[in-house]
């Protein structure tokens, strides 16, 4: 094929490639890769596969790069601390690497040394809070437990000097002991985590064997604790003991359970002014902290507004680093040596790349470009833009196509989303997903520089297929005459009416055809009549089998152009005219009984014709011929079947075997280049040892193999067919079900909230149900149709994909 056919043919076949070799001075190595890593049409070869990375010229460099690489991931995490994503724009001017390896560490060190300060000051302020909340709580605790001893002891007065008899004992007892004989108690304050207050005071208890006194109380809102940083509710707590060895209980039992103790008084005088102090404090830090976060918002802004830059070129730099690891260093001239594929109509272009390195780097000596010739299987590159891009992907997930191997790419973009519309054929169903896939496409630019999560990432790569699929959904629903299963009469009046004037209704009482046959697509008197499941149900199966011949018969036409099997004379007469045959002979006839059963509305039972074709072969048809000839033409396709497949498997191995016998007569063995490539490994076993015997009984088991494999595969396939049949019931059914169970059925009742849920229900079953759920099911089958029944007639997928190195390749990757 010539090269420059147009995009058509670019995409049918790989671009012809060229294995090519480039001497490149060391003073312009730099800049030549940089270059191609621009023009993004070689890839290179690794020449130093012997090598560990670590052993190979430029690891430093590549460890300097990783170095960067880190540091600018630091400035990432800090940007999404500050909440500022990347500038799209560099306002930065353009610096060396060196200049920016010392700007990362400077920024680097500035920052860490900013958020180590932060971190102390917000430790500071958090602790700070934290004590005035004990401050005021327990000094609240204090002053009502004062006002309390207070009152108790004015009453107690009152009732001394009355002197009642009624006073207890014990109380004036307690009265007349001596103060100085009364234990002083000590106490510990804090704020103890809420969910552990209960166990804090239980081991309390435990420990001390009650000899405490634990008073606490809750705090409103959460707080910062300053040890974890984290939101935390907490308890005020104090507690009341007596000597040292309480004490040192209590104490570890709080460091246990990590409550935060702080120093307090019972001095009413004392604790104003601690109050007073802490909130000098706190103001102070308050105001410390803000001007510092203003400082480091300001760096991290700066930062932001260049660190788009700074990523790529450091990205760019290590990739071409990597790349120089891959050539060859001559040491005698001083040089590295590069080898790797690239387009033969790129020769130009990578040749005046290389001229203008050699210019820039002002090189006494420029790069010389040379093309290799190799037996080696060169790469495979489409050129493909962002409309077939996605449809290759397809193909691509399959296998990747060898080198010059027919592409399914190209009858992709037609076979896939018309498959797929076979199956969800509805233009209510169709416009809904059009117009869904609309939005993808006009936002196009905004979504693809944006990181999207992986459903909608998946969905906007594959937008113009789902526009596609959309657009033959909606042709399909104007054939099936569906939209959200309700027909209408588009393309005129239906042409079948009621038997007489009196008729009232018509799906009970039958129709007459009054008028032309509706123009386009299914008539839409069938929708609602007894027909309509039975009409619908032969209609679809047919046509899933028409569709499944015309795609098979298409896959073996290309196996022929090809040259999967079909090289030489010997394949084309033994193998691609039987299997054609042979097909064509049992369903391709089924195919055309009904495409004349549909054109002469004949009332023929296509099954028995079918069943008896084989069982009862010379039976007269009676009602069931539908043209003249018919049994003889039946007779004549029974025979040429059963003869196909003697024909596929007896000849070719005796013909190769004397094949064989005459190239070798007297010579040493050359292996066949005629023989099946699934057969050339054992063939060639020994070959430069001289003559080998020709292993026939291998081939008679290989031929066997394929022969069982077409004639099975050929059943298998027509009735995997049938899944559009299948699949294309069910859509329509689960519409008509969503619409008439729900929709209509709220319709009917007159109120207007039963309406409302009626819509709401509706909507969600057709957006969930029939546009993702199907969508999803009838993608995935159409999928396995193109995949099983279409490209194993032809496409071996066992190539390998043109990786050329491209800085655009490695711009989306993650650190």
């Amino acid at each position: 094929m010539a090269d420059g056919d147009g995009p058509v043919m670019d995409l049918f076949r790989s671009q012809p490639m060229q294995l090519a070799r480039i001497i490149i001075p060391m003073e312009s190595a730099h800049r030549a890769i940089s270059y191609l890593g621009e023009l993004g049409l070689f890839q290179f070869k690794d020449l130093n596969k012997a090598k560990s990375p670590f052993q190979r010229t430029y690891a430093t460099q590549i460890k300097r790069c990783g170095e960067m690489q880190r540091k600018i991931r630091f400035f990432r995490d800090q940007m999404y601390k500050a909440g500022v994503s990347a500038s799209k724009i560099s306002y930065g001017s353009v610096i060396t690497l060196d200049e920016l390896e010392i700007k990362l560490g400077e920024l680097e060190s500035e920052l860490i040394e900013m958020n180590a300060n932060s971190e102390k000051l917000e430790h500071a302020y958090n602790e700070l809070l934290e004590y005035r909340l004990v401050l005021k709580k327990m000094g609240e605790v204090f002053n009502s437990a004062q006002k309390n001893a207070t009152a108790q002891h004015k009453e107690q007065e009152h009732r001394r000097v009355e002197g009642s008899i009624d006073s207890p004992l014990l109380l004036e007892q307690e009265m007349t002991t001596d103060s100085s004989k009364q234990v002083k108690l000590g106490y510990v304050s804090g704020l103890v985590p809420r969910d552990k207050s209960t166990a804090f005071e239980r081991i309390l208890f435990r420990a001390t064997r009650g000899n405490v006194f634990l008073k606490q109380d809750s705090i409103e809102e959460p707080v910062i604790d300053h040890v974890s940083g984290q939101k935390v509710e907490k308890n005020v707590f104090i507690v009341f003991h007596s000597g040292e060895r309480a004490k040192s209980k209590v104490l570890k039992i709080c460091d246990a359970f990590g409550a935060n103790r702080y120093p307090f008084t019972d001095d009413i005088g004392k604790q104003h002014q601690m109050i007073i102090e802490v909130a000098g404090k706190l103001s102070e830090l308050k105001t410390t902290i803000d001007v510092g976060q203003h400082h480091w918002s300001s760096v991290v802004q700066a930062i932001s507004d260049q660190y788009e830059q700074w990523k790529n070129m450091v990205k760019k730099e290590k990739s071409i680093y990597h790349t120089l690891n891959m050539l060859s260093y001559d040491v005698t001239k001083k040089c590295l040596v590069a080898e790797g594929w690239c387009p033969v109509s790129a020769t130009n272009q990578i040749q005046k790349t290389l001229l203008q390195a050699t210019t820039d780097s002002n090189s006494q000596i420029g790069a010389i470009f040379e093309i290799l010739h190799s037996k080696e299987a060169p790469p495979t590159y489409f050129c493909t833009n962002k409309f077939t891009s996605a449809f290759q992907e397809i193909v691509n997930a399959y296998g990747v196509a060898k080198y010059q191997e027919a592409n399914p790419g190209v009858y992709t973009v037609v076979t896939f989303p018309f498959l797929f519309a076979v199956m969800f054929g509805d233009w209510g169903h169709g416009i809904c997903l059009f117009l869904a896939t609309l939005i993808l496409i006009l936002r196009e630019k905004t979504y693809s520089s944006q990181k999207l999560g992986d459903i909608m990432e998946m969905a906007f790569s594959g937008r113009y297929v789902i526009i596609m699929m959309s657009i033959f959904s909606i042709y399909t629903g104007f054939i099936y005459n569906e939209f959200f299963s309700v027909p209408f009469e588009l393309f005129g009046p239906s042409a079948y009416a009621c038997r007489d004037s009196s008729c009232s209704d018509a799906t009970t009482i039958g129709l007459i055809k009054v008028r032309n046959t509706y123009p386009f697509g299914l008539d839409p008197v069938w929708h609602g009549s007894r027909s309509e499941l039975p009409f619908l149900n032969s209609m679809k199966m047919k046509m899933s089998i028409l569709l499944g011949m015309a795609q098979m018969n298409l896959g073996i036409i290309l196996s022929y152009f090809n040259g999967k099997f079909f090289r030489n004379d010997i394949d084309i007469w033994y193998q691609f005219i039987p299997q054609m045959i042979f097909l064509n002979s049992l369903f391709g006839y089924l195919s055309l009984l009904i495409v004349v059963k549909w054109c002469t509305g004949s009332q023929a039972d296509l099954y028995h014709i079918m069943i008896y074709m084989f069982l009862s072969p010379m039976d007269d048809l009676d009602d069931n011929q539908m043209f003249m000839g018919q049994k003889y033409l039946q007779l004549l396709l029974l025979f040429l079947a059963l003869i196909a497949v003697p024909w596929m498997l007896f000849p070719k191995p005796f013909l190769l075997k004397k094949q064989h016998e005459e190239r070798h007569q007297g010579e040493a063995y050359v292996p066949l280049g005629a023989v099946d490539e699934n057969l050339e490994p054992e063939l060639a076993d020994g070959s430069h040892g001289g003559h080998e015997e020709f292993q026939f009984s291998e081939v008679v088991v290989h031929q066997l193999i394929h022969t069982i494999e077409f004639v099975l595969g050929s059943v298998s396939n027509t009735a995997s067919y049938l899944r559009l049949w299948a699949l294309s019931l069910a859509h329509s059914e689960l519409s008509k079900v969503f619409y008439d169970k729900v929709l209509v059925l709220a319709l009917g009742y007159e109120s207007v909230v039963i309406l409302v849920i009626g819509a709401i229900v509706f909507v969600f079953a057709t957006v969930g149900v029939l546009l993702v759920m199907e969508t999803l099911s009838a993608f995935l089958h159409a999928l396995r149709l193109h995949w099983v029944e279409f490209q194993n007639k032809f496409y071996e997928g066992d190539g390998y994909k043109f990786d050329p190195f491209s800085f655009a390749l490695i711009g989306d990757e993650e650190e």
